[in-house]
Order: C-alpha cells, then sequence, then structure tokens
C-alpha cells in the first residue's frame, strides 16, 4: 500500500543564498552549479562554460554547499523544477537562488526513486498547479516543499527506481552514439576538406553575396498573426528546428495569407538556407520539400538562388566552423544585442572547394543520417515505454 508524504516531510530543503555577480565569480575556487547544469535526470557537467567563486564570498553570500547524492531543482523555467542528482567523486560546489538542494533523509525514501519521482508526470502536475496564475514562472520554496511524494515500501522504491534507471542508461547510451555520429561528420568534413581557416587546400574564396541572394522574409504585423494556420516561426522554434527536426510554436498566419506570400515567390523552397540573426546567431537549417511555415523578418535571414559552386549542406557545415564564427563575432564588436544583418552576411568570406568534392561528402552525410534516424527511433520506442512506466508507478 502505498502511502504519501510531502517533500518536507522527507528531505532538508536549502534554497538560500543570493544572487551572484560576475564580479564575484573567477576562474578557480569554488565550482557554482547553474541550471544549465540540470539535465533530465542528468547532471551536465559542462567544463567549458564552468564558473567559480571564491569561500570568502560563499560565506558573504550564504551560498549552501552541494554535495554528492544531493538533488538539485531548477526554480526557474525550462522547465520549472527539472531535477537531477548529484554524482560521486565531484570537486567542491556550491549554488544559489536558481537551483533548489533537496538534502534527502534516507531512512524515510532512496534518493534514486525520489530522483524518478522528480521526473513524473505527477511531480510537474503539481508544479504546474502552483504557477497557475502567477506573474513570475518561479517555483518557491514553500511550494515545493508541499508537493506530495507517493511512497511505497523500500523493496518496491528499489525495484521502480532500478527499472527507470535502467531505461534512462540505455537511452543516454544511444543519446551518446547519436553524439558519436554527429562527431564522425564533423571529422569527415575536416578530413575531406582540411583545416578551412587556414585554407591549407588553397581553395578559391568569395563573398557570400557572390554565392545567393541574401534577404529575409515580408514584414507580417501583430493584426496578421493567428492562432492556428500557418506556423509562423520565430528564432527560438527554427532553432528548437534545427536541433530536434521539430517544431512547436503558438503563433500562425492564415492559410490566405500564406498563398499570398507564395504566390509573389516570397516563400522559401526546397533547398534555401534560413540562418538565425538574433540572439543565437550563424545557425543554418535547410528547407525541405515538405516544410510549410513562414519566419519573422529581421531575426531570421534567407539564402535563396544558391550559385552551383556552392552546395546547400556544403554551406551549413561551413557556418559551423571556426572560420565562419570568427568572421560573425568580428562584427559583433561594440554591439550590445547580437545581431546579424544581411549586410554582415553579404561580407563573409566563404571557401568554395570543388563541387565534387562537396557532393561526396553529402553523400556520406546522407549515409550517417540514415543510421542516425535508425538509432532515433530506438530512442523514441525507449522514451514512450519509460512514460507508460512512470504513469504506471506514479500516475
Amino acid at each position: 500500500m502505498n502511502k504519501e508524504i510531502t517533500i518536507k516531510e522527507c528531505c532538508t530543503l536549502f534554497t538560500d543564498g543570493d544572487w551572484i555577480e560576475s564580479k564575484d565569480q573567477s576562474d578557480s575556487g569554488i565550482r557554482l552549479i547553474q541550471t544549465g547544469n540540470i539535465g533530465n535526470g542528468v547532471y551536465l557537467e559542462k567544463k567549458e562554460r564552468a564558473k567559480y567563486i571564491s569561500e570568502e564570498t560563499m560565506l558573504r553570500l550564504g551560498c549552501t554547499e552541494v554535495y554528492p547524492g544531493d538533488i538539485l531543482v531548477s526554480r526557474l523555467p525550462d522547465p520549472v523544477g527539472r531535477a537531477c542528482i548529484i554524482p560521486p567523486k565531484i570537486e567542491r560546489m556550491i549554488t544559489a537562488v536558481d537551483c533548489s538542494i533537496l538534502r534527502i533523509n534516507d531512512e524515510i525514501v532512496d534518493k534514486r526513486y525520489l530522483l524518478c519521482f522528480l521526473n513524473s508526470p505527477c511531480y510537474y502536475k503539481q508544479i504546474t498547479s502552483f504557477l497557475a496564475g502567477a506573474t513570475r514562472i518561479r517555483i518557491s520554496r514553500k511550494n515545493l516543499e508541499r508537493i506530495i511524494v507517493k511512497l511505497p515500501v523500500r523493496e518496491k522504491q528499489l525495484e521502480i527506481a532500478k527499472r527507470i534507471d535502467l531505461l534512462t542508461s540505455i537511452i543516454n547510451l544511444q543519446i551518446k552514439t547519436l553524439n558519436k555520429l554527429d562527431e564522425l561528420i564533423k571529422s569527415r568534413f575536416v578530413e575531406m576538406f582540411g583545416d578551412i581557416e587556414q585554407n591549407c587546400n588553397h581553395y578559391p574564396s568569395c563573398l557570400l553575396s557572390d554565392l545567393c541572394t541574401i534577404s529575409s522574409s515580408k514584414r507580417i504585423y501583430q493584426s496578421e498573426q493567428t492562432t492556428v494556420g500557418v506556423p509562423f516561426v520565430r528564432v527560438s522554434n527554427l532553432v528548437e528546428l534545427i536541433e530536434t527536426d521539430c517544431l512547436t510554436n503558438d503563433l500562425f498566419i492564415s492559410e490566405k495569407k500564406y498563398e499570398e506570400l507564395l504566390g509573389k515567390s516570397l516563400v522559401p523552397t526546397t533547398g534555401d538556407i534560413l540562418i538565425t540573426s538574433r540572439g543565437t546567431l550563424g545557425k543554418c537549417y535547410i528547407v525541405k520539400t515538405n516544410d510549410k511555415f513562414y519566419f519573422q523578418d529581421g531575426m531570421i535571414s534567407w539564402l535563396y538562388n544558391l550559385d552551383k559552386a556552392i552546395t546547400p549542406l556544403f554551406l551549413t557545415y561551413l557556418f559551423d566552423s571556426r572560420y565562419i564564427k570568427k568572421q560573425i563575432d568580428s562584427f559583433q564588436a561594440g554591439s550590445t544585442v547580437a545581431y546579424l544583418s544581411i549586410a554582415m552576411l553579404k561580407k563573409i568570406n566563404i571557401i568554395v572547394p570543388p563541387v565534387d568534392l562537396q557532393n561526396q561528402f553529402a553523400d556520406f552525410v546522407t549515409q550517417v543520417e540514415e543510421q542516425k534516424a535508425t538509432v532515433q527511433q530506438s530512442i523514441d520506442k525507449l522514451e514512450t515505454l519509460k512514460k507508460s512506466l512512470m504513469q504506471e508507478y506514479f500516475g
């Protein structure tokens, strides 16, 4: 028989501390854990972005030290309540007000079981109810302590945690396989084209404006936006589409408006490239045959009428190289907002290898993408099974 207890009854909860200003941060000392280190049930190391503070600063700001076995909970969106467990053998760490620390009473609840619960639909449903009507999306200490945990006997807790952990570990291995395949493509790019930044193969180069037309969309006014119809894509939506191959958005334009734009050749077609141009800069998306959406002007740039000397795929991978990124960074000097204008894009220098070599690279990418699709199907099936088990165990 399950009983129900609150987070407060099985954990000591810490949410004290203060915002840690950049002036208080350094390159060494005590590691500062942030919400970006909290994955879905997994602690994300992210050493390349690590920030530190001194022990003196920790004491002055009242930050709570984090220990292996503690559970961290994000108090900020994306999403609120995301949780992970701190692994063993880790450097000395602290957190501040954007994360909460749950220090578990092992005599009451198994920490792996509690972590599984903190990634369940039941948990997120409770958080959503606390946030209803709130003007500031942030879970308070008081509300975290009120979260109700369904608690079976110890043996059942261990059994549930073991099953969920096994599925999670298999999913994570499959995700690592996807990452390795992505690394394989990047390695092949360097192998085929050499060090692009140094242009060691002495390929010809030209301005991007010499290879394509660079433009944006026709402005869509707020009065033309709808809640149903053809998706209207903003930068965040495009980044999501690039990274996940899925498009979720809440803004649309009418079918009539879309057909009007299509009739005037103002809609991207297969093989055109869209580039993020505000905030996140230089991420590329190659338009597919079945795509049907419109996009926000000024925030997303549009490359079309590509010269036969350049392939969309090669250009996309070139934009992901240091060679292009350094050029984009140089345009940002003195700017307070990250922005990639059409004028800036036109000035970008592009290396142009033989098109036959570009096509060979495209063939290789196609083969690897087929392998990635197979791995992704396996991940999707495992995720479906995991959701089913979470529903069964936690409701």
